[in-house]
């Protein structure tokens, strides 16, 4: 077995360690030294350390477990049963001096369809796609397709492994298309349609479904995937008692050029070379409370993101859960649309 994929040194930054477990979409790096398995680390752990402002560019060694499970080669061991009893998804595999040899993985796919939330699901699905032209033109971007299905439907599933099976899909463009699709295709699935008359912005249309809901429920743009726990990302959410969390995705965006920094008397203070910037990036899915509609101003064009901004001036809780960039699919611009379509394509 080739490990080289799930292992890493304990000077690897802590941003690097996230990019290589993004690869391996296994969560998990084990920590070796010349052969040694001295520690695991999880996109958990990197998850904590970005919510507690940690340097990103900080070795992995800082963070790690450096007590993991593991089993020695010929141990009669039920490995399944052990990690199952332990809530491990992986097990490092060593020899008798203590080099790793193998790693035995539950599958997560599996043990994730179990999962029964019940949460409901809004889909802001009322806009025109303009950067999708000419797609658009024909369709409107919930039925765009994404290798066999559309990508309406790529959301639902992801939902629906969750046990997250109720739709109210708020729509406005090509809104007849929409609903014929749904009324038309093989997979029945509980949907609710609201019609947006005019065009209100992603917080105006999603005030139409005040009073649908008396518990938490996610919101989520018709043009992202995400690859993540969702029952986690509900976890967090209600342990924080936050009236919204965001799904942030940990962007890497590198500068083309050389850029300069000048101090306020004109003259220039440093030099950085195509400096590169780590930023959290809104992905379009929340978890939310039924109070932040009360927030929305009736029958008004408006932003989420300025109805958040006003929920944090007035000292509400507005949490953040953070994912790795490789498990935000966006396909809101051409060129992103056509990576979406390959990764999906390729099973990846």
């Amino acid at each position: 077995m080739n490990v080289s994929k799930y292992v890493a040194e304990e000077n690897l930054p802590v941003i690097d360690a996230m990019k290589k477990i993004d690869m391996n979409a296994r969560g998990v790096l084990f920590i070796c030294e010349e052969g040694k398995l001295i520690g695991v680390v999880t996109d958990g752990d990197i998850r904590r350390h970005i919510l507690n402002n940690g340097d990103l560019k900080a070795p992995v060694g800082n963070i790690i477990s450096r007590n993991p499970w593991k089993a020695v080669e010929g141990e009669d061991i039920d490995y399944r049963h052990l990690m199952k009893k332990n809530g491990i998804t992986a097990l490092p595999i060593v020899d008798e001096d203590g080099d790793l040899v193998r790693i035995e993985f539950l599958n997560k796919k599996i043990e994730k369809s179990m999962k029964t939330l019940g949460v409901p699901v809004a889909v802001m699905a009322g806009g025109k796609g303009t950067r999708l032209k000419p797609y658009t033109q024909v369709l409107p971007k919930p039925l765009i397709p994404i290798g066999e299905k559309t990508i309406m439907e790529h959301i639902m599933d992801r939902f629906e492994n969750y046990g997250c099976n109720h739709f109210d899909i708020i729509v406005n463009y090509k809104k007849n298309l929409i609903k014929a699709f749904f009324m038309d295709t093989e997979a029945k699935r509980d949907v609710t349609f609201f019609d947006e008359e005019e065009f209100l912005g992603t917080a105006g249309g999603l005030k139409l479904l005040s009073g649908q809901y008396t518990d938490t429920f996610f919101m989520t743009n018709c043009d992202v995937i995400i690859e993540e726990d969702y029952e986690e990302i509900l976890k967090m959410h209600k342990k924080n008692n936050n009236i919204i969390t965001m799904v942030c995705a940990l962007k890497n965006v590198e500068i083309p050029y050389g850029t300069v920094e000048v101090s306020s008397d004109g003259f220039v203070t440093n030099l950085k070379e195509k400096p590169r910037y780590s930023l959290m990036t809104n992905t379009g899915l929340y978890v939310i409370e039924p109070r932040f509609l009360d927030k929305i101003p009736e029958n008004t064009f408006i932003h989420i993101t300025d109805v958040i901004q006003t929920c944090i001036d007035e000292g509400e809780r507005v949490g953040v859960y953070p994912i790795s960039e490789y498990a935000w699919m966006d396909m809101g611009q051409m060129e992103e649309m056509e990576k979406m379509r390959g990764r999906l394509e390729q099973g990846l």
